[in-house]
């Protein structure tokens, strides 16, 4: 039985995200009005603001089977995850190649005027859109400096029954992890396409964008939308489906 220390209310978890939001674009405020100030202090501040809102945003949640122990996947994955947040909202997101390109869902920008994302190692950097392609629910973003990239898997060898992990930013609780199985393959996804991983995975708003990864750490997937209220119905972009786009919006070849 999969277990979590986080205990809030749905209505204190919204709280949370909203507060995690202005956080966001208060930390670009402060860039944009003082641009001499360094990263490191604006980063500083930001942890101190998320201490006093919740001190459970500093918690990375990881849950476990019964069956596997993927703690040390999940310790090294982790660190090529990203919350990305905008002045619309909150998502996930990951690092695709250490010089700060990353993927994200374009819901997850679509209208936004600005866009930060916060590292795993508590930075705050503002982040620039390089392109979208709202059809498959996809976005590349730049931010600056070198950063741990998760390395990409191969999506045409899942088998049904495969464990799979996902990793993200549900209710702007960042950095948490699930684990499930792949349900199916060949999914139609909302633009009519067969691209899609159906999983058990617990997904949440503030999920999308982020990655599903395989047991060995590698991205096979984008974790995308669920099925209404349903549980155990998520869905993931395959991420062989995703590689020749993410090239092209990133108009460079940064995935192979």
């Amino acid at each position: 039985m999969f277990s979590s220390r986080i205990t809030k209310t749905q209505s204190e978890l919204e709280a949370t995200r909203a507060n995690l939001t202005q956080t966001f674009m208060q930390a670009l405020e402060n860039y944009n009005t003082q641009n001499q100030q360094s990263f490191s202090e604006l980063a500083q501040e930001l942890r101190s603001q998320k201490e006093t809102q919740s001190s459970f945003l500093e918690e990375i949640t990881v849950l476990k089977s019964s069956a596997g122990d993927f703690s040390a996947v999940v310790e090294d994955a982790v660190k090529g995850v990203v919350s990305v947040g905008t002045d619309k909202g909150t998502g996930s997101g990951f690092i695709v190649d250490s010089q700060g390109y990353i993927v994200t869902n374009y819901h997850v920008i679509a209208d936004a005027k600005k866009i930060a994302v916060l590292t795993y190692t508590r930075d705050v950097v503002p982040a620039e859109l390089l392109g979208a392609d709202k059809d498959r629910d996809l976005a590349v973003l730049k931010i600056s400096g070198t950063h741990h990239a998760l390395p990409l898997g191969d999506s045409d060898s899942l088998q049904v029954g495969r464990k799979v992990i996902a990793i993200g930013n549900p209710f702007g609780l960042s950095f948490t992890v699930t684990e499930g199985i792949v349900s199916a393959l060949d999914r139609e996804g909302p633009n009519g396409q067969l691209d899609y991983i159906q999983t058990d995975v617990s997904l949440n708003p503030g999920n999308s964008g982020g990655p599903l990864i395989d047991t060995s750490g590698r991205v096979i997937g984008i974790n995308n939308f669920k099925v209404g209220n349903a549980e155990s119905l998520g869905f993931a972009l395959e991420i062989n489906a995703a590689k020749d786009v993410i090239n092209h919006l990133a108009n460079a070849t940064i995935v192979s």
